[in-house]
């Protein structure tokens, strides 16, 4: 009965389908531990089904990556609305990747952990992916010095340093958060924007923290020394 209704199933939807059980044994198992039997027995299909669709358990695994990049990279822009000031772009963009992370925990367990630790070609898959979110953060962190000063004053290369360290801290909170039991998509929002916009709305304003104008010293940590 269930071989029929396999027949007659579209294409495009029984790849899915493999591509949803797929991202579940991989999420759960890690790429090394799953088995194609698994995989296609979660799916529904037979194993040399996997095979002609989907060629080999790395090209499995790449297009996998592929989808959950690509599903994440949506979920956040699609988040942010580009006509808000730019505190808001940033915590609506946080919230949606804390809420696409939270409600994926498979597909991104595929992403940071398994893609990351697995050499190439996963890690390049990966890295694009990453590359992509970190440069809309970066437009984002412009915006932000445009509308404070008019006429941005921060170094490209600081700019794009202070997207760096956000993304990662969004990577590791994110899982953090999926690891840790009632955590909330806004929660871990909330968390990483109190930790990062302080700081950033400082640096926009002008205030930049010096060592030399720390307190301890008997200036302002925001005083430029």
């Amino acid at each position: 009965m269930g071989a029929v209704k396999s027949k007659r199933m579209p294409r495009a939807v029984r790849e899915q389908q493999m591509l949803d059980a797929a991202v579940q044994t991989f999420g759960q198992r890690g790429y090394r531990a799953a088995s194609m039997d698994e995989i296609a027995d979660l799916a529904g299909v037979s194993k040399p089904l996997v095979y002609l669709y989907l060629n080999s358990k790395e090209d499995l695994f790449t297009a996998c990556i592929r989808r959950e990049a690509a599903a994440l990279t949506a979920a956040v822009r699609a988040g942010v609305q580009q006509d808000l000031p730019a505190d808001r772009q940033l915590w609506d963009g946080l919230r949606a990747f804390f809420t696409h992370t939270a409600q994926n925990p498979d597909g991104w367990a595929v992403l940071h952990l398994q893609a990351r630790t697995h050499g190439e070609p996963f890690a390049a898959e990966f890295a694009a992916m990453r590359e992509e979110i970190v440069e809309f953060v970066t437009q984002l962190i412009v915006v932000a010095a445009r509308e404070a000063h008019r006429d941005p004053s921060l170094p490209e290369r600081e700019v794009a340093g202070l997207a760096e360290a956000l993304v990662g801290a969004a990577e590791s909170l994110a899982a953090w958060a999926n690891a840790t039991p009632g955590v909330s998509a806004r929660q871990a929002a909330t968390t990483l924007m109190n930790f990062a916009w302080a700081g950033l709305g400082d640096l926009m304003e002008g205030r930049p923290w010096s060592e030399h104008g720390s307190a301890g010293q008997g200036g302002s940590a925001g005083s430029p020394g």
